[in-house]
């Protein structure tokens, strides 16, 4: 949801064959775009898939890989200079003790005191580079990811968001994505740790090959435990992200829902929903807590069995003399320098299960793709559009569902019932100029065909045109850029009157967002509002009434100037009079535009120069509205339910 509308933003660049006169409605981010995008490919593992993201910040992430190698090497070289220290100061006093001459002397020891402080300065150094630049890396690799979500998310079709649930996808495009980039971002710095336990242990063999050979013994046993752990940890990793992500859902509804929740004093029932939700989440992460508690302590433990047995075979060899004393003490220095990758490989275990959980989930988005595209050879459509038809249309909510090899697991799909078909040889041809009134009985697929027209959806069979051409040949943008829609629940962002108002012209002037508000019927009351039209809306406009809503909305696309305009019952939260004051700015506009009505107010359809009556799917009646009452009984049936239903006393004449 957006927080902020900004009004300097550039539309984005056009990709279309043709060029578009016609900017674009909607206002873009003036961030560039992430350069590459998760590998196609579903048969590579995950993190595979997600490499060409992460390598286009390669320059700051192999930095950081490489520095600190080079700091923990630097590291590595510390035991060997103390080693070096003690053979050639402390071991020959040692040694030679009833060597009265022989005394430690300071100025012995401060060579190797020097080279150990510029060896851990210089760590110090490589290891704030390195950080800087793991981290720099990492929220970057993080905004990509998120972006390529968010953009993701905006070429879906409405098929798409009509069977998932929103907390689903904010759980994926949040907590999921941060557990993709902890993983993706620092398990290379853990597996760099763990490759200098492999040069600790060369220098352990430089030093005694049989003695690196008993601490390397517990090594198999760290591995099995490692898989077996991993293979534990992956389904409730699974099981614990699916289930934040049905919290989320469930908090997102009652924050949208809860004037409903409040009207019907269900906070208890939902209080005890979320408690229900919360339960499994700590059931599962109870699970988890189990897994490391079994798992965890054994993986940074056995190495602690190998410092044993160096410990017991070194002192062996040493009574025996096949060992310096001093090599003892450089090799528990090594074996000590070892633990910490060992500890930090059972995190590294749970933080991949986890990671690949997530990735998975966000792959399950990613890898669906949109089913209303442009075509590959797709026309602009012309700026005087020209006639509108409807060529014997069918159409049935879900059929594309049932299309799909399989659905989207975990997002609250719906159920595999057959579509029931809502249009059913549906005819209809609106001339350029021409105002048409649509009538019938809720449920008749009025609204349907308003969405169609736009390509909100496909038809199921048939097909509709717009100036001879096919809807499905034309761009989506020069489309939808032509022919202004007004719902019937229009939705306003957190933002200003004027930005709500101004949303598909960010650059138009305020004399121009007042003059749409004036013919809206808006105006009078956005100059009551505390800071008149710079007033800030609440969520979804909730701080207006439903008409205010709908005259804003009403504004926002006679600003667009459109030449096809669509009202979708859009004064039906509109009382009487400020319908008529509307009404009246409405008979001006229309004239030069083709206008599609769906109505069931009298007061709408006096609109229009011609009244078209739908029921089963199919126009069962066509003609004004004097012809219409006069000859046919079920359009005066429908306006009397329609006015009841309404609670407005209209007489049906």
């Amino acid at each position: 949801m957006l927080s902020k509308i900004s009004t300097r933003t550039q539309p984005r660049p056009k990709s279309t064959p043709e060029a578009d006169p016609l900017s674009p409605l909607t206002a873009t981010s003036s961030f560039q775009a992430p350069r590459a995008t998760i590998d196609p490919d579903k048969t590579k593992t995950w993190f595979r898939r997600i490499v060409p993201v992460l390598m286009t910040h390669r320059i700051a992430f192999v930095s950081a890989l490489v520095l600190s190698f080079v700091g923990l090497m630097i590291q590595v070289q510390i035991p060997m200079i103390l080693r070096w220290a003690f053979t050639s100061t402390v071991a020959p006093i040692m040694e030679n003790s009833k060597n009265p001459s022989l005394h430690l002397h300071v100025a012995s020891i401060l060579p190797y005191a020097y080279a150990v402080a510029i060896l851990g300065l210089l760590a110090g150094v490589s290891g704030y580079f390195s950080r800087r630049f793991l981290y720099d890396m990492a929220y970057n690799f993080e905004f990509d990811l998120r972006n390529l979500l968010y953009e993701h998310f905006t070429k879906m079709s409405f098929s798409f968001f009509d069977r998932v649930q929103t907390g689903q996808l904010i759980s994926r495009a949040n907590s999921d994505i941060r557990s993709v980039q902890m993983y993706t971002t620092f398990a290379p710095l853990i597996l760099v740790n763990c490759s200098i336990a492999g040069v600790a242990f060369i220098y352990m063999l430089l030093i005694s090959w049989q003695l690196a050979l008993v601490a390397m013994a517990t090594m198999p046993f760290i591995y099995l435990v490692g898989i077996k752990m991993r293979r534990d940890m992956f389904p409730l990793s699974w099981i614990i992200q699916a289930r934040l992500a049905d919290v989320a859902t469930i908090v997102d509804e009652n924050v949208n829902g809860v004037r409903v929740v409040k009207s019907f004093a269900a906070e208890e029932r939902q209080l005890n929903e979320l408690a229900d939700a919360a339960e499994r989440v700590k059931w599962s992460y109870v699970k988890d807590a189990d897994l490391r508690a079994k798992w965890t302590p054994l993986i940074q433990n056995l190495p602690q069995v190998g410092l044993i047995l160096v410990l017991l075979f070194g002192g062996i060899m040493v009574i025996q003399g096949k060992l310096r004393y001093d090599a003892i003490l450089t090799f528990n220095l090594y074996l000590f320098m070892m633990q910490a990758p060992f500890q930090m490989l059972g995190m590294l275990v749970m933080m991949g299960q986890r990671a690949a959980a997530s990735a998975d989930r966000i792959f399950e988005i990613l890898d669906e793709q949109p089913t209303i595209v442009d075509a590959p050879s797709a026309k602009v459509l012309a700026s005087e559009p020209g006639t509108i038809a409807f060529h014997d249309v069918e159409f049935a909510y879900g059929h594309e569902r049932h299309q799909r090899d399989g659905e989207l697991s975990g997002t609250g799909a719906a159920g595999a019932s057959e579509p029931h078909l809502v249009l059913n040889g549906f005819s209809l041809t609106i001339e350029p100029g021409e105002t048409v009134a649509i009538v019938g009985r809720t449920g008749s697929g009025k609204s349907t065909i308003a969405r169609l027209l736009t390509r909100f959806y496909d038809v199921t069979n048939g097909a509709i045109t717009v100036g001879g051409h096919d809807v499905r040949d034309l761009t989506l943008t020069s489309l939808r850029a032509r022919v202004g829609l007004v719902l019937d629940e229009p939705f306003l962002f957190s933002a200003s009157v004027r930005d709500n108002i101004a949303y598909g012209r960010p650059d138009a002037g305020m004399s121009e967002v007042v003059a749409a508000a004036v013919a809206a019927g808006a105006d009078e009351f956005i100059k009551q509002l505390e800071q008149g039209y710079d007033t800030i809306v609440g969520e979804r406009g909730y701080t207006l009434s439903g008409g205010q809503r709908q005259r804003i909305a009403i504004a926002r696309t006679l600003l667009v100037n459109p030449p096809i305009l669509v009202l979708d019952d859009a004064t039906s939260a509109i009382d009487v009079h400020v319908e008529q004051q509307i009404h009246q700015a409405l008979e001006h506009l229309l004239e030069h535009r083709t206008t599609l009505i769906v109505a069931h107010r009298l007061s709408t359809i006096s609109l229009a120069e011609r009244v078209v009556l739908i029921d089963g799917g199919r126009i069962v009646a066509d003609g004004t509205h004097a012809e219409l009452l006069a000859s046919v009984p079920l359009y005066a049936e429908v306006l009397a339910q329609a006015a009841a239903l309404d609670g407005v006393p209209e007489q049906v004449q």
